[in-house]
């Protein structure tokens, strides 16, 4: 193994034991939504506080690992995270305090994502560069799926706090792993690249209209798959509630695991699909399927546990097809000299997304009732977001 293929499966490691307690309140989200007397908009809140304050501090963060080594900002993101899932476990009470302690996590994980992803993307090029990327978005996948299964499984054993306990020592180990392998040193400036400028000026990011195409469809794509991901453990658990299951189905966490790691296995097989076929038809493909699958997982309780999974799974499976080709896209339009701030701006305004894709879904539930037609509106309007990204995504991409 050369030292560049073991640097990349360090950084995939890291990532993977910080994202490995991030979804552990949507897994165990029903049983705080009774514990704390939650409205769904105040659940559809705390899920999306995670990606407000992501979308706060990524353009600072992602923007300073062109100027500082990644390294620095990588262990504050870790910090970060470790403290957070720390309080959960120990200090949340309420609402208000678990909206805190979620912010905290956001802005942590604003500095591991894109921060260790720009490790990696400096050290390669080309088509290496390109499938490192979806290596990493793999693993961070892999985590964030196993991530239900993990907490729903240490709940069931030692409860609610142990499985928070146990995100945070995951991250103090992703911050050793950091801390041991990343350059101390900021990376050097290619010569032909232009200075950095202002830390905040994504006017040169703007002007970048090919850039700017995938940021258009990675802020649709997070919308969407942040959504499902808040509220898909509740919906199953409320069709089972409904309609009961048969012994074979597994329960809530375990079924969107099995449909987090379908999603990774579509995901990997969508970027090397993209390369064959072309980035752009595979992203159209995979939008129209998500924004079909939408309109229908909400109807799926209608009739039966099996079918809302199956439904569920095949939406997340759709919705990561172009998951690695959208972040692909994007780190091979970015300017030289401006890929952190590129990258930046393409995790805040996915993470953007991100947050208004849970609340979106709670104000529905709020607004139609926990029922059929709650869970119809709140997923089907997922469908019009995904078409008019898809339009932005193709207008941007022919103007560039």
């Amino acid at each position: 193994m050369s030292g560049t293929t073991r640097f990349v499966a360090a950084i995939v490691a890291a990532q993977v034991l910080a994202q490995i307690g991030a979804f552990t309140l949507p897994a165990l989200l029903p049983g705080y939504i009774h514990r704390w007397s939650l409205t769904a908009t105040e659940a559809g809140w705390l899920i999306g506080a995670f990606f407000a304050a992501y979308v706060v501090a990524v353009p600072v963060l992602v923007s300073l690992t062109d100027r500082v080594a990644t390294r620095r900002v990588y262990l504050v993101g870790t910090g970060l995270t470790v403290a957070s899932h720390l309080g959960f476990a120990l200090l949340a009470d309420g609402f208000w305090t678990g909206l805190v302690l979620r912010a905290m996590a956001g802005i942590g994980w604003a500095g591991c994502y894109m921060p260790g992803l720009k490790a990696i993307a400096d050290r390669l090029e080309g088509a290496a560069q390109s499938r490192a990327v979806t290596w990493h978005a793999a693993g961070v996948g892999i985590a964030g799926a196993a991530s239900f299964a993990v907490a729903g499984g240490i709940e069931a054993l030692a409860g609610p706090a142990a499985a928070f306990l146990f995100g945070g020592v995951a991250a103090l180990a992703a911050g050793a792993i950091g801390a041991a392998v990343m350059p101390a040193e900021p990376p050097r400036r290619p010569a032909e690249a232009p200075p950095p400028g202002a830390l905040l000026d994504f006017r040169p990011v703007f002007r970048n209209r090919a850039a700017m195409a995938w940021i258009a469809g990675y802020a649709v794509h997070t919308w969407e798959l942040a959504a499902l991901r808040a509220w898909a453990v509740t919906f199953l658990a409320a069709t089972i509630d409904r309609h009961g299951a048969p012994a074979w189905l597994p329960g809530p966490t375990a079924i969107f695991t099995a449909a987090g790691l379908a999603g990774i296995a579509v995901s990997i097989s969508g970027n090397e699909t993209a390369q064959r076929f072309g980035r752009a038809r595979v992203v159209a493909a995979a939008m129209g399927a998500a924004a079909l699958l939408s309109l229908l997982v909400g109807w799926s309780g209608l009739v039966s546990a099996p079918l809302a999974a199956l439904c569920v799974i095949a939406w997340n499976a759709a919705i990561y097809l172009d998951s690695s080709a959208l972040t692909a896209g994007t780190v091979q339009a970015a300017a030289p000299g401006r890929r952190g701030a590129t990258m930046g701006l393409h995790s805040m305004c996915g993470y953007a997304g991100g947050f208004l894709g849970p609340l979106g879904v709670g104000v529905a539930l709020d607004l139609a009732g926990p029922g059929t037609l709650g869970w119809a509106l709140g997923f089907g309007h997922l469908a019009l977001v995904t078409l008019l990204g898809l339009a932005v995504l193709r207008r941007l991409g022919r103007a560039a």
